[in-house]
């Protein structure tokens, strides 16, 4: 199963339903609005990893306010324009502002199919990627650790064998009374 969850914003009913039931067979999460105003609204309420959205409709809310509007609720949305061919040049100037593709009218749905598959596929790397990241900052935190308890172990360690060092050579001391302090301090050593 897909787990992007798409919303359809085109203003034309029948391409609404053509997008859903074709997304919908490939197991995708589809969501429909009839205008950029309603597609605002869903975007508000509901995480949307993809927005297709027609370039052109009816209103004060098109496919440009619909993409700068995302791209403002989340920095990582994926918006790709459904066009007229002859809009290519204002979708060119889209993907400017954000927009993900453009794909012309009529909709060509293997083309569709492979961007929606190439914007997943991303997206697992960057999970992949920031699983990784949060891995080695785990393990650069426990290495790190592990580093410091080294350290103060070997300055424990060091601390005990200049202690030795001092009993062992002290003129003032018996043998016997230097072996003895001396294994004091070795039975004394909480070590690894």
């Amino acid at each position: 199963m897909n787990d992007l969850k798409i919303l359809v914003v085109d203003d034309d009913p029948v391409i609404r339903k053509l997008l859903e039931q074709r997304l919908l067979k490939e197991n995708y999460t589809v969501l429909l609005a009839a205008d950029g105003r309603t597609g605002n609204e869903i975007l508000t309420d509901t995480h949307i990893d993809i927005v297709l959205t027609d370039l052109m409709m009816p209103g004060e809310i098109g496919g440009i306010e619909v993409l700068e509007f995302a791209k403002k609720l989340e920095r990582n949305i994926e918006v790709i324009l459904i066009t007229a061919h002859s809009s290519i040049d204002t979708a060119v100037e889209a993907m400017k502002k954000g927009a993900s593709d453009y794909l012309e009218k009529p909709i060509n749905f293997t083309e569709l199919f492979l961007r929606l598959e190439k914007i997943s596929s991303m997206r697992g790397l960057l999970r992949s990627a920031q699983d990784l990241r949060q891995a080695m900052n785990v393990t650069e935190s426990t290495a790190a650790q592990t580093i410091q308890n080294l350290e103060i172990t070997a300055g424990t360690l060091q601390s005990q064998i200049d202690d030795i060092k001092t009993i062992l050579t002290s003129p003032l001391l018996s043998t016997e009374e230097k072996v003895e302090k001396s294994l004091s301090i070795l039975s004394n050593w909480k070590g690894c």
